[in-house]
């Protein structure tokens, strides 16, 4: 069914924009606002906002979707000409939002029919409702990341001599559903030694041997919501300077989510724990921003990084993911999910980050 109360706070902010009508493309942006998901490849696909209520859902008869969902259906088939059928439902005396996903394919003859007064992107007002989260969604990704906290306490286990990152990867998946998961929200990221020096690493032949790291980036879906937590280990052993470097990363991790409340800019957030990587001298090896937001998809719209001023708004969920990557020689990186409340912040992960020496 429709979700009124999300629909009208992209209404509103439609309205800011001056805007009162928007054509929706995302699958998951109208999974968000309907509950029905639908994968419609090369076919047309839309949910049709108004600020008069009269919505429209624009459907391809190959489509199935529950008979009730709150709003008009319009059918079409594969011969029919997508573009005129949603023109004559579009208010032709007013500009038009739509999705940055739309495609030029069915936008421009839009333009071409002048379907509308004029076409902006209004992407925004979508991502910046979703990347505040409603109260079901906050619990949603509390259940997630508790699951991903009891994974990664089984995958630390997977770990002994002769064991190749490949083969830890391939026994994530059974755990994560044997623990209630309905899949990954990303392929996981598994990496020993120096492989860790590499923040998107895929898992290899690689064998794990004594005084590596092993790294974890790892998260799972349930009920259609992500979660996503990076824990680094050491294997046996562990050399000082890898200690300090790791103390030094957790750190930055801590610093900043002490730091999270309502206002604060985004921007503040990365520097704090910047700052004080660069500060020990390793901030050249700090390459990417603190943090991305997370929902529904496992990268949503909205980051914490250095040029983003938007200021921090209760509801909102993102990661502090601080890392030093040292080329030939190792990678840390600890990862949270942090919630953004009245009067600070909830960490959604609990598994322990004080250094850990497994096997």
């Amino acid at each position: 069914m429709l979700k009124e109360n999300r629909v009208k706070r992209v209404l509103d902010a439609l309205k800011e924009m001056g805007l009162s009508q928007m054509l929706i493309v995302d699958p998951m942006s109208i999974y968000y606002l309907t509950g029905v998901y639908i994968a419609p490849f090369e076919r047309f696909y839309a949910l049709y906002l108004r600020a008069d209520g009269k919505h429209v859902y624009f459907l391809n008869k190959l489509f199935t979707v529950p008979e009730e969902v709150g709003v008009e259906k319009v059918w079409y088939d594969d011969t029919d000409p997508a573009a005129e059928i949603v023109a004559k439902y579009l208010d032709h005396d007013s500009v038009l939002g739509v999705d940055k996903d739309l495609t030029a394919r069915f936008l421009l003859p839009l333009m071409e029919m002048k379907a509308a007064t004029g076409f902006v992107n209004a992407s925004l007002a979508v991502d910046k409702t979703r990347g505040v989260k409603d109260a079901e969604e906050q619990e949603l990704m509390r259940v997630s990341s508790d699951i991903n906290d009891k994974a990664i306490a089984k995958f630390k286990t997977l770990i002994h001599e002769g064991v190749t990152e490949k083969e830890v990867a391939e026994q994530t998946l059974k755990i994560y559903q044997d623990l209630g998961a309905d899949g990954f929200s990303f392929e996981p990221l598994v990496a020993f030694g120096a492989n860790a020096a590499d923040p998107h690493h895929a898992p290899d032949d690689t064998v794990v041997k004594p005084g590596d790291c092993v790294l974890f980036d790892v998260g799972c879906i349930k009920d259609g919501y992500c979660s996503d937590m990076t824990r680094t280990f050491y294997y046996k052993e562990v050399s000082e300077q890898h200690q300090l470097v790791y103390n030094m990363v957790r750190r930055a991790n801590e610093a900043a989510i002490a730091k999270i409340k309502p206002g604060i800019p985004l921007c503040e957030l990365d520097k704090t724990a910047r700052d004080l990587i660069t500060e020990a001298g390793y901030g050249p090896y700090f390459t990417h921003r603190l943090g991305h937001f997370i929902g529904l998809g496992e990268h949503e719209f909205g980051d914490v990084s250095s040029v983003n001023t938007d200021k921090a708004e209760p509801g909102m969920i993102f990661s502090i993911e601080p890392g030093i990557y040292l080329t030939g020689d190792t990678g840390v990186r600890v990862e949270d999910l942090v919630l953004v409340t009245e009067d600070g912040c909830e960490v959604l992960n609990h598994y322990p980050k004080e250094l850990e020496i497994i096997g």
